[in-house]
C-alpha cells in the first residue's frame, strides 16, 4: 500500500469513531437519562457538551497544527479521544458523563482541525473531490452503524458499552497512525502562536453557544451579547497581527470560501439534531425500543455513505454549486415533511423521508467541502480545514442548542415521562420547521458563492 492510501485509510479509521459516537449516545440518551436521573435539559448536555468544547478549540488547534505538525496533533487526539471514551463509560452521575464528553470534545478537534489539512497536502485537486468523498463517506459509515449499533449495545449491555467499544478501535488507529504515518506537514513551522485571539475566540464561541441554550433567560442574552462582542473584538485581533489563527483576508476577497463557509454552517444547523429528535420522537410518541429507534435511524446516513463518494467525484467534474444547492433543497424538503410528524405517521413513510434527506445531505457535504478546500492556497489548508470543521460543529451545536430553547419555552426544565409526551411532540415540529426555514436562507447562501472552475482559473 503506497503511502497516499495509508495515510487515507488512517484518515478513514479515525472518521468513523467520532460520528459513530455522535449518532449512538443520540439513541441511548433516554436510557442514560433514566439511569442517571437527567432532566431534558441536562440530558441534552450529554451531546451539547462534547460538540461545545470541540468547537472553542478547533480553529486554534488548525493552526496549531501548522506550526507543530499535522502529524503531531492529529495522533495526540486519536489517544486523548480513546482514554476520554473509557473513561465516559465509566462515570457514574451526569456530573462525571458530561465532563468526560467535554474532554472527549477537545481531542476530537485535534483530529477534525487536521485530517482535511493532512488528506487535502497528501492529494491533487484532480483527485481531491473523490478522497473527500471517500472521506465524508467513512463519516456517513460511523453515523450508519451508530444508532444501529447504539441501541443495540444500549438494549442489550448498556449505555456504557457504547464508549468502550471504541476504545480497542481507538488503540488500533493511534498505533497503526504512529507506525505508518511518517510523513509531517508543518507550513508555519517558526511562526508565532496567536494565544491571546485564541483565548477570546474560545471564550466568545462559549458565551454565544451556552447563551443561546440559557434564552429566554436574562443571563442567556447577556451571553449572547458578550459572544457577539467577543467575536468583533476577535476580528479586529485577527487583523492586526502578523501571524493570526484565522486570516481574515480570506472572508475579504474569496466569494466562494465565504459563502461555501455559511452554507455548511446552515446546513449542519438545520439538520444535526435530525437524529437527536427522531431518536427520542421513535421511542417517546412511537413506543419504539433503543434498537429498533436505532435500525430505522440508519437510512439516513446509509444513503449519504453511498452516495457522498459519487457526489464527491463529480464535484471534480461538474460545478461544486450546482450539486451542493441542489443537496440543500432536497434536504429543505425532507425537513418541512418532518414538521407534520404526528403520533400515528406510517413508519414506511418516515424511512422514505430519511432516505431523502440522506440523498440531500450526500449532495451538499462533499461537493461543499470540496470547493472550500480548493478555494484556498495550500498554505492556508490548515486554516481551511479548521474552518470547514468550526463550521460544522458551531451549527451542530446551533441544532442542538435550538432544540434546548425549545424544549426549555414547552417542555421546561423536567424528565420527558408520558404526561409530558404531547408537549415534546409538538417541541419537533416547531424545531423541524425553523429547521426548514433555516435550509431555505441556506439554499440562498449556497447559491451566491459562485463558481469554483472560475475562482481556480
Amino acid at each position: 500500500m503506497n503511502k497516499k492510501r495509508t495515510i487515507l485509510l488512517i484518515a478513514i479509521i479515525t472518521s468513523f469513531i467520532i460520528p459513530y459516537m455522535s449518532s449512538s449516545i443520540n439513541v441511548a440518551l433516554p436510557t442514560i437519562a433514566k439511569e442517571l436521573n437527567m432532566s431534558a435539559i441536562s440530558m441534552s448536555w450529554v451531546a451539547t457538551a462534547y460538540l461545545l468544547s470541540n468547537c472553542m478549540v478547533l480553529l486554534p488547534f488548525g493552526r496549531f497544527a501548522d506550526i507543530i505538525g499535522r502529524k503531531k496533533v492529529f495522533l495526540a487526539g486519536g489517544i486523548f479521544h480513546t482514554i476520554a471514551s473509557l473513561l465516559c463509560g465509566l462515570s457514574t452521575s451526569s456530573a462525571q458523563l458530561i465532563t468526560f464528553r467535554i474532554i472527549q470534545g477537545i481531542a476530537a478537534s485535534m483530529l477534525f482541525a487536521t485530517t482535511m489539512a493532512i488528506l487535502t497536502s497528501v492529494f491533487s485537486k484532480e483527485e481531491r473531490g473523490r478522497v473527500m468523498g471517500y472521506y465524508i463517506a467513512a463519516i456517513y459509515v460511523g453515523l450508519s452503524v451508530g444508532p444501529f449499533l447504539g441501541g443495540v449495545l444500549t438494549q442489550y449491555f448498556g449505555w456504557r458499552s457504547i464508549f468502550y467499544i471504541t476504545v480497542p478501535i481507538g488503540i488500533v488507529a493511534a498505533v497503526f497512525g504512529i507506525l505508518k504515518m511518517d510523513m509531517e506537514w508543518k507550513e508555519a513551522q517558526g511562526e508565532a502562536f496567536d494565544y491571546l485571539g485564541s483565548i477570546v475566540y474560545a471564550a466568545s464561541l462559549f458565551a454565544l453557544i451556552y447563551g443561546f441554550s440559557l434564552v429566554p433567560d436574562n443571563l442567556g442574552v447577556y451571553l449572547l451579547m458578550a459572544g457577539v462582542a467577543g467575536i468583533i473584538i476577535f476580528g479586529l485581533i485577527e487583523s492586526r497581527i502578523e501571524h493570526p489563527i484565522l486570516k481574515v483576508s480570506l472572508f475579504k476577497k474569496n466569494k466562494v470560501f465565504v459563502f461555501s463557509s455559511l452554507a455548511s454552517l446552515i446546513n449542519y444547523s438545520a439538520t444535526f439534531a435530525v437524529s437527536f429528535l427522531m431518536g427520542m420522537y421513535l421511542q417517546y410518541t412511537q413506543g419504539f425500543t433503543p434498537r429498533m429507534a436505532g435500525i430505522i435511524l440508519i437510512i439516513q446516513p446509509v444513503m449519504q455513505a453511498v452516495l457522498s463518494p459519487y457526489a464527491g467525484r463529480l464535484s471534480d467534474k461538474v460545478e461544486p454549486l450546482k450539486l451542493a444547492s441542489g443537496g440543500m433543497a432536497i434536504t429543505a424538503i425532507a425537513l418541512l415533511f418532518f414538521s407534520f410528524l404526528g403520533e400515528k405517521t406510517l413508519l414506511p413513510i418516515i424511512l422514505i423521508n430519511l432516505a431523502f434527506l440522506g440523498i440531500g445531505l450526500a449532495l451538499f457535504a462533499s461537493p461543499n467541502t470540496n470547493a472550500i478546500m480548493s478555494s484556498v492556497d495550500k498554505k492556508d489548508y490548515g486554516v481551511a480545514s479548521g474552518v470547514i470543521s468550526t463550521m460544522r460543529v458551531v451549527g451542530q451545536n446551533l441544532s442542538l442548542g435550538i432544540s434546548m430553547v425549545v424544549f426549555s419555552l414547552l417542555i421546561g426544565n423536567v424528565q420527558i415521562t408520558p404526561e409530558y409526551y404531547p408537549n415534546f411532540l409538538s417541541s419537533v415540529k416547531l424545531i423541524f420547521s425553523i429547521m426548514t426555514g433555516l435550509c431555505v436562507v441556506g439554499i440562498f447562501l449556497s447559491l451566491s458563492r459562485g463558481k469554483l472552475r472560475q475562482t481556480e482559473d
